[in-house]
């Protein structure tokens, strides 16, 4: 009777994994604050992303791990950096098979750990990042990724990439907007989980926590420059920013449940204080139910197998 009339629905195609792949690694390096999770190495890495296919999850949105970082975050735009030579791989093992996903962002590729370059003033220039967000762009979408992730958040960033795309002929790649994406405290497990530099924080580009209307006007600016999806990051401290998102967007919705919120439940769980399954479950149906037509999720594979 519960399952006749249920109002959403929680299916594996809906669930995106996302996962890390670190240059030069020869075995998958486990990420303390993330049980479960693993900075692949490039072999083990298409095995786990096969296997999460064959699971059913929709999609995989890809981070790399670069060795050496540098001001300009130049691995992010070598086509033999290993974000690019991982995208080249995943397309290879499993073509059309899935939607492939690259994290087209410069954080983990600076010394810095900044998502752009800095100037003079210690601060991210937003127009030179632009720049290098438009070639990272192109660097991706010939290794084969499906869909862009510019996450972040410079002014005009989906607008760029897009014209980048268009004038290089790459017109079928989409483009997954990280429209609002907060300075949010849950993000710390995935700044090991990228080795990240950052000192610091990234209030002057994230959003203020405070604010929802401002999230709808950058869906809203987003959309306008051509954005195919957006997304809101974090997902469960903006439950009521992703029903507002999905009530106002007129392209698919997406949301992040992100390292933080996957730590918080997986050391709960190990304490034996929550059930895994059935918290894993209803924190995903909430996001769902706030109005997400996809969710990216650590879980994704593992709670695509149960939901089969």
């Amino acid at each position: 009777m519960r399952r006749l009339v249920s109002e959403t629905t929680l299916r594996p195609r809906q669930l995106i994994l996302p996962m890390f792949v670190a240059e030069g690694a020869d075995a998958p390096r486990p990420i303390s604050s993330m049980p479960g999770v693993v900075q692949h190495t490039r072999d083990t890495l298409r095995k786990a992303a096969v296997e999460a296919v064959e699971a059913g999850v929709g999609g995989l949105m890809i981070f790399g791990v670069p060795a050496v970082r540098d001001a300009r975050g130049s691995g992010a735009v070598d086509e033999n950096g290993i974000l690019n030579v991982a995208l080249r791989d995943l397309r290879a093992e499993l073509g059309d098979d899935t939607v492939l996903m690259a994290d087209t962002c410069l954080d983990e590729f600076t010394d810095h750990g900044h998502c752009g370059v800095l100037g003079e003033d210690g601060g991210v220039d937003n127009d030179a990042t632009l720049a290098i967000y438009a070639e990272m762009g192109v660097a991706q979408a010939e290794a084969g990724a499906h869909l862009l992730g510019p996450s972040g958040m410079m002014d005009g960033q989906v607008g760029v990439i897009r014209r980048a795309l268009d004038d290089a002929g790459l017109i079928d790649t989409g483009i997954l907007a990280y429209s609002a994406k907060y300075a949010s405290a849950f993000y710390g497990p995935f700044r090991e989980a990228v080795d990240s530099q950052l000192k610091g924080d990234r209030k002057a580009y994230q959003q203020d926590p405070g604010n929802a209307r401002e999230a709808l006007r950058e869906i809203e600016l987003d959309v306008a420059e051509g954005a195919d999806a957006i997304m809101i990051k974090p997902a469960l401290s903006y439950l009521d920013v992703l029903r507002a998102a999905a009530e106002a967007s007129p392209v698919p919705v997406a949301a992040y449940n992100i390292s933080g919120e996957y730590a918080m439940v997986e050391a709960a769980a190990a304490n034996g204080w929550l059930d895994r399954e059935r918290t894993v479950l209803e924190v995903l149906t909430s996001i769902r139910r706030a109005g997400a037509d996809m969710v990216l999720t650590y879980w994704a594979a593992e709670a695509a197998a149960w939901l089969d």
